[in-house]
């Protein structure tokens, strides 16, 4: 086993449930890497009765954790911020290995857990209410906000420890405990970062069960957790079709949710755009995690006088994008998660071209010793229109789809003009998610983040899809799901509102002039 597995205390077989204890005497579930298909190690899923013990200790834990000042939840999770610092390399190694993005992404996927740690301490010095204005006399009116309880937390593949933390570290400060599901093709992400969880409680007399773990089948143990009046608040990441699931389910006993799925990102390049930052900002968003980010970049709406500049470049510069194992330091994008990925990248390049698209380049498998396991392709740039119906779609792998707007031989002033059509084929899909224009007009781009604009919960301008800030709201509209997480007033996604009016007089008038005897 490599040293640094070692040292992140996995080993060959890991149990999958923690709650203070380790549990799992359910199926074994084995974790293999999409770098060559290789078993990494083993772990032991948790049972339902298993589920109703762990959860029962991390409602437990929560009680006796919200009594917690804020400010001493908030050192907590700096330790925790620390401990995540000391096992940077380690960890964001293991997410390489084990889901297959390069090592600069897992390592900065880490750098994403560091941060919102440092964010969430502050945050719990800062959980702010309102004080109103009573219209009666000698009335204080405020407003409070108190922990919420166990928070269900459902993450994908993809980001296989940021999504947790970004959760996790909002609920800790805000009094909550967290009952982690992660993605079963990633379990050993999972069982690490509760490893370095766990330590930092105990070195703090800190129930561990504040950070508990269920590694189980999405049928049994995740619907257990869907079900569970234990658990108000579920946060999941995934399919728009699982999300419509989710929702349903919890919404059936009143639960909350904050929901983050699929993503349709698109980027506008007008004819003023710069090239030099257009490029750059294309090739990572679509090639980063081989196209298997949330926020990937999947379409480009161009304006047709600099379409063919765009599409020139942009081949010459796929041609040179270094594909291999995610380890090799050299390597800019690595493997798909699983071959079916792969499968469906193939599928979509079909549905492309029976629509009367045309594959401009790439997309075919790799094979061959530097591609062992069957799980790496040449990334794909296709030529499109909006409406197919494959470009309505998420396909979950590197293609681009490349659409045209406005008149090739417009003036300067119409070219600003028909930024409305690139609007109208921007929006014109189901998913809300990310978006970003290009351009060095105001008027663009003003008109791109305005309410006539885009109509995502992310709107860029000289910047990518990709990449999104700590600091800001995550997430998006329509079939995105509506659910904020990270930064701004998410936390307040984690807590219940408590509204209070103190009468310190001698009398009780009512509201609203009312005089009841």
């Amino acid at each position: 086993m490599q040293d640094f597995l070692t040292r992140l205390g996995i080993e060959e077989n890991n149990l999958g449930g923690f709650c203070g204890e380790w549990l799992g005497s359910g199926p074994q579930l084995e974790s293999t890497s999409p770098i060559d298909g290789a078993v990494i190690a083993h772990v032991r899923q948790v049972t339902e009765e298993e589920y109703e013990k762990i959860a029962d200790r991390a409602h437990r834990a929560f009680l006796e954790w919200r009594t917690m000042p804020a400010p001493r939840r908030g050192e907590i999770v700096r330790q925790i911020g620390n401990k995540l610092r000391e096992y940077k390399h380690e960890l964001g190694q293991l997410v390489s290995l084990e889901m297959g993005k390069i090592v600069a992404e897992g390592e900065g996927e880490v750098q994403e857990m560091i941060d919102i740690c440092d964010f969430a301490v502050g945050l719990s010095r800062q959980l702010y209410g309102n004080t109103m204005q009573s219209e009666r006399p000698d009335h204080r009116m405020f407003e409070q906000w108190h922990p919420l309880g166990v928070v269900g937390v459902i993450t994908a593949f993809n980001f296989p420890v940021a999504v947790w933390s970004w959760n996790a570290a909002l609920a800790a400060v805000c009094g909550d405990s967290t009952l982690w599901k992660p993605s079963s093709q990633v379990p050993l992400c999972g069982v690490a970062v509760t490893k370095l969880a766990a330590e930092v409680c105990r070195e703090n007399d800190v129930d561990p069960a504040v950070f508990s773990l269920v590694i189980g089948k999405g049928s049994t143990v995740g619907e257990r957790i869907l079900l569970d009046k234990r658990v108000p608040l579920i946060s999941f990441t995934g399919s728009t079709q699982m999300g419509f699931r989710v929702a349903e389910t919890v919404g059936k006993r009143l639960g909350r949710t904050i929901l983050e799925l699929g993503g349709n990102n698109a980027i506008v390049v007008t004819p003023s755009a710069n090239m030099d930052l257009v490029l750059p900002a294309i090739l990572f968003g679509a090639c980063g995690t081989a196209g298997q980010r949330c926020t990937s970049t999947r379409r480009i709406i161009v304006h047709e006088s600099v379409k063919e500049e765009l599409v020139s470049r942009l081949t010459r510069a796929y041609e040179d994008v270094r594909i291999g194992s995610s380890l090799d330091p050299d390597t800019l994008m690595g493997p798909l998660v699983t071959r079916g990925a792969v499968g469906d990248l193939q599928n979509a390049i079909e549905r492309v071209k029976a629509e009367g698209g045309e594959i401009l380049y790439g997309g075919e498998p790799l094979y061959g010793d530097d591609y062992t396991g069957g799980h790496y392709v040449r990334p794909c740039i296709a030529s499109a229109k909006n409406d197919y119906s494959i470009v309505q779609e998420e396909t979950f792998a590197p293609i681009l789809y490349i659409i045209g707007y406005g008149s090739k031989d417009a003036t300067a002033r119409e070219a600003v003009e028909e930024i409305k059509e690139a609007i109208e084929i921007h929006n014109g899909v189901p998913q809300g998610l990310s978006s970003a224009i290009f351009t060095d007009s105001v008027r663009e781009a003003e008109y791109f983040l305005s309410h006539r604009g885009s109509d995502c919960g992310i709107a860029n301008v000289n910047i990518g899809t990709s990449g999104a800030e700590i600091g800001g709201a995550f997430g998006g509209e329509k079939e995105t799901g509506g659910g904020r997480e990270s930064g701004s007033d998410s936390w307040k996604a984690y807590m219940r509102r408590q509204t209070n009016t103190v009468n310190w007089s001698t009398e009780l008038p009512l509201a609203q002039g009312i005089e009841f005897s």
